[in-house]
């Protein structure tokens, strides 16, 4: 299974994220899957793809033409993907997968994190999106995406688009135990 994985790609955060990102690598690699990131050499990105590298495992980076020039990519991955622009860097991260797991992260993490759970609405994505909620950092956002729901921008069929898991092996077990999103349920995106 390729698991694409969203992530910080900040070197200033939390030390505790950053063992819980490098433990995701690891447990990725060790149940015999493929990781796919942003290929940053920074944060939470750098550590889950070293983290799996260093069990072993395959990891490939995907990342935009102009960050290469900026020297920002990680230079160990498995293997470089370099697109034209961010766009196709986020398509092409959807495409490749059969999972994806998001990490904390600012603004482009939760962007991502956003459109993919979008599109799953939307019937576009049909796989497993799991939030990884490293001593509550999504909270807040958890709670928003509950309200919107209350308060009817949204169904509450949808608060089950994704997942929580709380860990590094439970997010990866929940990759590989949540079943596909039925494709016809799209009919119920609009309210």
């Amino acid at each position: 299974m390729n698991i694409t994985v969203y992530a910080a790609s900040s070197g200033q955060v939390p030390a505790d994220y950053v063992e819980v990102a490098r433990r995701l690598g690891a447990e990725i690699a060790q149940r015999g899957h493929v990781l796919y990131n942003g290929a940053g050499r920074l944060g939470l990105m750098a550590a889950t793809t070293e983290g799996c590298l260093a069990a072993g495992g395959k990891a490939v980076g995907v990342i935009p033409e102009f960050m290469i020039e900026q020297s920002w990519q990680h230079t160990g991955m498995s293997e470089l993907i370099i697109t034209r622009d961010m766009h196709e860097r986020k398509e092409r991260l959807a495409q490749e997968s059969q999972a994806c797991i998001a990490l904390p992260g600012g603004c482009g993490t939760m962007e991502e994190l956003l459109e993919i759970i979008t599109w799953k609405q939307l019937g576009l994505y049909l796989n497993p999106i799991v939030i990884l909620n490293i001593g509550g950092f999504y909270d807040a956002l958890l709670s928003q995406l509950e309200k919107a729901s209350a308060e009817h921008f949204m169904r509450p069929l949808h608060l089950n688009l994704w997942r929580v898991a709380l860990s590094a092996e439970e997010a990866v077990k929940m990759c590989e135990e949540t079943p596909l999103w039925d494709a016809s349920l799209r009919k119920y995106a609009a309210l």
